[in-house]
C-alpha cells in the first residue's frame, strides 16, 4: 500500500454512533451525528449497528432512512437526498446533511403511576379512590415518524423527555378501563395481567401516531387510601378472631397471667389477678348484654301440687287443675286444710295465695230463709 493510499484511507469519513449511556441512567433514544457545517464527504462510510436506524435530514426535510448495515454514501445509496440536491450526474464534493441515529432497542422498566387518586364507584364499598402504578417497555418502530413528531432538532433525545407524556396517556386509559370493567375492588389483584394486556392493546394506536410501540405494560399495584386500608385490616382481623366470646376469654387469661408475673410481689400479683377476674366478669357481662354468647334458656318451674285433708286424712297430691274441679264440686272449701312442699305447716286453702283465686268464682253459701210473719 502506497503512502497516498494510506492517507486516503485515514481521510475516509466514517459516520457512526456508539451509545455511551451509563447503565441505569437516562437512556438515549436519538442522537445527532455532529459534524462541522454538517458536511459529509463523498464516499463516506455509514455504519448502522443492530438496534439502530440512521435518518438523513436535508434542510429540515427527512430524506433517507438506513437500517442496520455498512454503506458507502453516494447517489445510489441516497436516492431521495440526491433528488433534493439535484445531483443529476453524481457528486464528488462534500454535501451537507444532518444525520440522526435512532435507537430501536426495547427500553424497559419505564415507570407509570397515578399522580392523583382515580375516583370510581364500587359495588361493595361505594365511592372509592384508587392509586396505581407499574412499568412498561417501549421501542421506536418508525424512526422517521418519531423524529418528525417528537424529536424535532434536538441534539440528544432521552427517555426522560417523553415518559411523562406517555405516563399521562397510560393513566388516562387506565382510569377509563377500570371504570368500565366494574370489577370489585377486592378482585383487582386477580386481574392485573388482564388490565396490563388490555391497556397495551388500547394504547397501541395512540403510540403508533408517534412511531412508538408499547411492547409490554405491567400493573404492579392498585391500592386504596390508607384510612380505607386500615378499616379493611380491622375487618379482616375480626374475621380471623372468629368467636369473640372465646377470644375475650383468651385475652383475659393472658392479662391474668401477665398480672400474676408482675415483679411487684405477691400483693401486686394478687391485685392483678383480682383485677383480671373483675375485668373478666365485666367483659362476660358485656358480651352477654350484646348477645355475644348464646345463654341457655331458663328451666321452666313445675306447677305446685298440694296435699288435702279429707275425712281426717291426707290425700293427694293434687294439681291446681284438679283442685279447681274439687272446689267447683264442693269437695274443697276455703276452710279445707292444704299443704305443699316448702310450707312449714298445714294452712287453710282460702289463706293460700296459689289457691285463693279458686274460690273467687264459687258463690257464697245461701243465707237461711227469713222467718214467716
Amino acid at each position: 500500500m502506497g503512502i497516498w493510499d494510506k492517507l486516503r484511507g485515514e481521510l475516509i469519513d466514517i459516520i457512526e454512533w456508539l451509545d455511551d449511556t451509563a447503565p441505569g441512567g437516562d437512556q438515549t433514544i436519538v442522537a445527532r451525528f455532529e459534524r462541522y457545517n454538517n458536511e459529509i464527504k463523498h464516499n463516506a462510510k455509514l455504519v448502522v449497528r443492530e438496534g439502530q436506524a440512521a435518518v438523513f435530514v436535508n434542510e429540515g426535510q427527512i430524506a433517507d432512512v438506513f437500517q442496520p448495515g455498512t454503506y458507502t454514501l453516494d447517489t445510489k445509496n441516497l436516492p431521495i437526498l440526491a433528488t433534493l440536491q439535484g445531483w443529476k450526474y453524481g457528486f464528488e464534493s462534500p454535501f451537507k446533511a444532518e444525520v440522526y441515529f435512532v435507537s430501536t432497542i426495547r427500553f424497559t422498566d419505564l415507570k407509570w403511576g397515578t399522580m392523583n387518586p382515580v375516583m370510581l364507584r364500587d359495588a361493595e364499598f361505594g365511592p372509592v379512590r384508587l392509586r396505581a402504578y407499574g412499568t412498561y417497555a417501549l421501542r421506536v418502530i418508525d424512526p422517521a415518524v418519531f423524529l418528525r413528531e417528537i424529536v424535532g432538532t434536538d441534539i440528544r433525545f432521552t427517555t426522560s423527555e417523553i415518559t411523562e407524556q406517555l405516563r399521562n396517556m397510560i393513566v388516562a386509559r387506565f382510569a377509563d378501563i377500570i371504570g368500565e370493567s366494574r370489577i370489585p375492588v377486592l378482585d383487582f389483584a386477580s386481574n392485573y395481567d388482564e388490565f396490563g394486556a388490555f391497556i397495551t392493546t388500547r394504547m397501541q394506536p395512540e403510540f403508533a401516531v408517534f412511531g412508538l410501540e408499547v411492547t409490554n405494560l405491567l400493573v404492579e399495584n392498585i391500592s386504596l387510601p390508607p384510612a380505607v386500608e386500615e378499616a379493611l385490616d380491622r375487618r379482616t382481623s375480626m374475621g380471623v378472631v372468629g368467636d369473640l366470646s372465646k377470644y375475650t376469654q383468651f385475652q383475659t387469661a393472658d392479662a391474668m397471667k401477665a398480672a400474676a408475673e408482675n415483679p411487684g410481689g405477691m400483693a401486686a400479683g394478687g391485685m392483678g389477678m383480682g383485677m383480671g377476674f373483675a375485668m373478666a366478669g365485666q367483659m362476660a357481662g358485656a358480651m352477654g348484654a350484646t348477645g355475644g354468647g348464646a345463654a341457655p334458656p331458663q328451666v321452666p318451674h313445675a306447677p305446685p301440687v298440694f296435699h288435702v285433708v279429707q275425712n281426717g286424712a291426707a290425700a293427694g297430691p293434687f294439681a291446681i287443675s284438679e283442685l279447681r274441679k274439687m272446689s267447683t264440686d264442693g269437695a274443697l272449701t276455703r276452710a279445707t286444710l292444704v299443704w305443699r312442699q316448702g310450707m312449714a305447716e298445714w294452712r287453710r286453702a282460702g289463706d293460700t295465695v296459689e289457691l285463693a283465686e279458686l274460690f273467687g268464682s264459687v258463690p257464697p253459701p245461701i243465707p237461711p230463709a227469713a222467718p214467716a210473719n
